[in-house]
C-alpha cells in the first residue's frame, strides 16, 4: 500500500470509527446521531472506496470528493443545528479536496477536527 493511500485508509477508519462510537444523549438525538452517524460513514466509506482504485488521477479523486460533498450537504439538509454543522463543515473538506494527493493527505489531517464536532454534536 502507497503512503497515500496508507494515509487514506487512516483517515476513512478514523472518521468511520467516530462517527460509529459516537454517544448520543437524549432518545431522539439518539435516533438522529445514529441515521446520521450511519449516513455518514456510508458516503466516507464510498468515497475512500473511489479514489483509492487509483490516487493518482485527479480528476477521478475530484469526481469522488465532488459526490461526497454533494451527498454529505444533502445529509445535513435533513438534520439542524450542531448535526447540520458538523456535516457541512465535513461537506466543505471533501470540497476543499483538489484532486491530488496531497489534498486527500491535506483532508486525512483535518479528520480528527471533523470527527470532535460530530461527537460534540451529539452528546
Amino acid at each position: 500500500m502507497t503512503p497515500p493511500r496508507r494515509r487514506l485508509a487512516v483517515a476513512a477508519a478514523t472518521l468511520t470509527l467516530a462517527v460509529l462510537t459516537t454517544a448520543c444523549g437524549a432518545i431522539g438525538q439518539a435516533v438522529d446521531c445514529n441515521t446520521a452517524a450511519n449516513d455518514a460513514t456510508k458516503i466516507a466509506t464510498e468515497w475512500s472506496s473511489a479514489i483509492t482504485k487509483d490516487i493518482a488521477d485527479a480528476d477521478a479523486v475530484k469526481t469522488a470528493s465532488k459526490t461526497a460533498s454533494d451527498k454529505t450537504k444533502e445529509l445535513a439538509g435533513k438534520y439542524d443545528g450542531e448535526v447540520a454543522a458538523a456535516l457541512n463543515d465535513l461537506a466543505s473538506a471533501y470540497e476543499s479536496i483538489d484532486g491530488d494527493a496531497s489534498g486527500v493527505a491535506e483532508f486525512s489531517g483535518k479528520v480528527n477536527g471533523f470527527t470532535s464536532k460530530i461527537t460534540a454534536a451529539c452528546s
